[in-house]
């Protein structure tokens, strides 16, 4: 019997650096502006210096830290003229993406982003009071299933950009959540997107997602704005 190989390759040393210290960055663990040496990298998870080099050059064309031949490499500073940019691009991208989903999805769409929410709201429900954003698993289904909605977009490259720049966001999530004093939960705002999403209703939909966006990009501003002490 001739064996099948599997066409799913196993992450390089590179892919699993990389997959590391993105979400290292992405959740707050090296606040914005820290220096990352890669000697302290290398201590810290065990690859050597190439892998190393080579995660920090694509984190950085990511923009989400930023490079000094001098200097070596630092997390990107947090500032609001960023997350404004972040927040007009994705806008730009994932509104239209949207409005395709809508229009070509069909059937196995509308299943995976049913599914997607299910998952989502399951994990909401059974968290303590506080930010959600802050519990990993909750952030990596919030992900899923607003990838879900524009998963039947044609445009792969612009799916892909939405994608980068959703992740670029995140950063600002997760500090906008660290400051927090209220709970915010999500699931009212993204049951709607979706059930705009599935009775076809691109502009009613397209609508929450940009109000969805917005609010975030409100809440970083009002705490650089005002920005209170750290809990402790």
């Amino acid at each position: 019997m001739q064996k099948i190989e599997s066409t799913e390759r196993e992450p390089t040393l590179v892919d699993q650096a990389f997959a590391r210290l993105r979400h290292d960055v992405l959740s707050g663990t090296y606040a914005a502006g820290v220096k990352l040496k890669v000697d302290e990298l290398q201590s810290a998870y065990g690859f050597s210096s190439s892998p190393l080099r080579e995660a920090l050059t694509r984190l950085a064309q990511e923009g989400l830290i930023r490079a000094d031949e001098r200097r070596g490499f630092r997390v990107a500073p947090i500032s609001l003229d960023d997350m404004t940019d972040i927040t007009r691009m994705r806008l730009i991208l994932d509104l239209p993406a949207l409005r395709d989903s809508i229009a070509l999805g069909d059937d196995a769409w509308e299943s995976d982003v049913v599914a997607a929410f299910h998952r989502l709201e399951l994990v909401e429900a059974r968290l303590p009071d506080g930010p959600v954003i802050l519990d990993d698993t909750w952030s990596d289904l919030h992900r899923g299933f607003h990838l879900s909605l524009l998963a039947a977009c044609p445009s792969e490259r612009q799916r892909r950009w939405g994608e980068s720049l959703f992740d670029q966001a995140e950063r600002y999530r997760r500090f906008s959540g660290r400051f927090r004093k209220v709970s915010k939960r999500k699931t009212n705002e993204h049951r709607r997107i979706m059930d705009a999403a599935l009775r076809r209703d691109a502009d009613t939909a397209c609508a929450l997602l940009e109000e969805h966006m917005r609010s975030t990009l409100r809440n970083v501003e009002n705490i650089l704005k005002d920005p209170p002490k750290a809990p402790t």
